[in-house]
């Protein structure tokens, strides 16, 4: 207060005015000079003030995860078998017939679909071959739901049954070893085979095929506790609709392909039929396929001895399990002939050139024998004869009589399912051929060996 009184004394009220307004320019000019001195240490806030100011806000919106598009692992809409083509971390567990491709990213399947049902053999849709069929689940799963892998793989594997009608020359081959190779080829034995529904003859039966498909063991998936991962695997074969091919339009192989892998399988000698213009000394080489149960020929003698008259050297034989030993004697032939069944499968080793002659029983038997093995023989570079007995040659005369519906109206038994018409026209059905009306065939088969 004394020092306030002092002050207005001093000075006048005019003079009061003037230093108020000096002092307030002095006090801006020291501001400016302050901000001049220290602006380059006013920079933004560091990374960790602006972590801590963002966490003092509230939350609004969550990040979404990211969900991976996958397409489907299995293709359901194959006329001939189902497939699945599963790659990345694979784990299988064989006692409870489970194929898990584990992921740990959250993934969405094309048709919102992340697991199927799977029969792993080539013949969909006939109910007899697939009901006895192992069925397979196949999914895609969460990395902490399956259990961790005992045993590492380091190749692809391959899933498939020999269940179904394995056991018959003519499945084994349509159903899974050309399906197999189909499959398998592109590995060039990098794969390991994982069986389901095994069958140790069967195996055995085609050791050879399946060693040069496979540098590794068979597995018998079915018996294994552990669970086994893979990089890739593949549920199920790859199967042409047509019996015994293989679309070259569709996939890499041919069946010209296949049947030189058969060649080099079983050291089969013989590429091409005898052409008897240029070998006219020699005799062509004619295999008749016997037969001891059904549609077999009642005067195989008869047809023998007329097939030499003709020129042929004639040689008769029944398939057997040993396949390397049929192969090389039918590789050896120029003409194979036999009654409509499984035997005529062999064909697959024939020569190139070679003729098939195809005896077809009673019963309205074309399309089947045409479906089986007429249709096969373009693919495979053999030429093909049919021959379709009269009702005289087959032995149901001797069952039925002649008016009987089993002659007069065959398509009515065919009505009633395959059951019924194998149990007529394929079971109880032997050949007596008339060598005289077949005489033609022969003599056909051999003009285009001349070719």
């Amino acid at each position: 207060m004394m020092y306030d009184e002092i002050l207005a004394k001093s000075f006048s009220k005019h003079e009061k005015k003037k230093l108020g307004y000096g002092a307030f320019f002095r006090c801006l000019l020291i501001a400016l000079s302050f901000c001049t001195v220290f602006k380059p240490y006013l920079g933004p806030l560091p990374a960790s003030a602006e972590i801590m100011t963002d966490k003092m806000k509230p939350v609004t919106n969550k990040t979404e995860p990211v969900i991976k598009k996958m397409e489907p692992l299995c293709d359901v809409t194959k006329r001939r078998g189902d497939i699945c083509n599963i790659n990345g971390d694979v784990r299988i567990q064989g006692n409870s017939s489970s194929v898990f491709l584990v992921s740990s990213e959250m993934s969405i399947l094309a048709g919102n679909n992340n697991s199927w049902r799977i029969r792993p053999y080539a013949r969909k849709g006939d109910p007899a071959a697939m009901n006895p069929i192992k069925e397979w689940s196949v999914k895609l799963s969460r990395r902490v739901e399956i259990s961790p892998c005992k045993k590492n793989q380091s190749v692809p594997a391959i899933l498939f049954s020999q269940g179904g009608y394995t056991g018959n020359h003519f499945h084994d081959f349509s159903d899974v070893v050309i399906p197999l190779y189909l499959t398998s080829r592109q590995y060039n034995g990098e794969v390991q085979f994982l069986i389901t529904d095994k069958r140790p003859r069967w195996i055995a039966k085609f050791k050879a095929i399946l060693k040069n498909l496979s540098r590794y063991e068979l597995m018998d998936i079915d018996r294994e506790q552990e669970i086994h991962c893979f990089p890739s695997v593949i549920v199920g074969l790859k199967r042409n609709v047509k019996e015994l091919s293989i679309d070259p339009s569709k996939y890499s192989y041919s069946m010209s392909d296949f049947r030189g892998f058969l060649r080099s399988c079983y050291s089969l000698k013989k590429v091409n039929a005898i052409k008897l213009r240029d070998d006219r000394h020699k005799k062509p080489q004619l295999l008749i396929i016997s037969r001891k149960r059904t549609r077999s020929f009642t005067n195989t003698g008869e047809i023998t001895k007329m097939a030499s008259r003709l020129g042929y050297k004639v040689t008769v034989a029944e398939p057997t399990m040993n396949v390397s030993k049929f192969a090389e004697l039918v590789n050896s032939c120029d003409v194979l002939m036999g009654v409509h069944g499984a035997g005529l499968t062999n064909i697959v080793f024939l020569p190139k050139n070679a003729i098939l002659i195809q005896i077809v029983p009673f019963g309205d038997f074309e399309w089947l024998a045409r479906t089986d093995y007429g249709e096969p023989t373009k693919d495979m570079n053999v030429k093909y004869l049919e021959y379709k007995i009269s009702t005289e040659e087959s032995t149901l005369l001797q069952q039925y009589p002649p008016d009987h519906v089993v002659f007069k109206d065959p398509y009515s038994i065919q009505k009633q399912g395959f059951i019924a018409f194998k149990s007529v026209y394929m079971d109880k059905q032997n050949v007596k051929l008339d060598v005289n009306r077949f005489r033609p065939t022969l003599l056909k088969a051999l003009e285009l060996l001349h070719q």
